[in-house]
């Protein structure tokens, strides 16, 4: 079987003027989030799927699965009435809150 050649989808090209500041941090932004710079540009620009890093995304799933099993301890806490440990397990799970509202604002 004979391989050809991907055709190119896209048959416009388009130039953008940036400074040399911009140009590294968008392609940070893009190696970040695991696309290429061109892909990136198309996203923000048309609005596509939010652009965050695969380990962003890991990382707020991991951090609900924690806040929901802290949850549950909270709930058996309250049940036991130790209440030096019930501010303990607040104050945490207030933390998670906020490190999943620092990810989620990236996107």
């Amino acid at each position: 079987m004979e391989k050809r050649k991907a055709t190119n989808r896209f048959q416009r090209r388009r130039t953008l003027r940036l400074t040399a500041e911009e140009d590294e941090r968008m392609a940070r932004q893009a190696e970040t989030a695991g696309i290429s710079v061109s892909e990136y540009m198309r996203r923000l620009f048309f609005g596509g799927r939010p652009i965050i890093a695969g380990t962003d995304d890991q990382t707020i799933r991991e951090l609900r699965r924690l806040g929901g099993l802290l949850k549950h301890h909270l709930d058996v806490v309250k049940r036991t009435g130790n209440k030096n440990t019930l501010s303990e397990l607040d104050a945490t799970l207030r933390e998670i809150r906020r490190a999943i509202e620092t990810l989620s604002e990236r996107r």
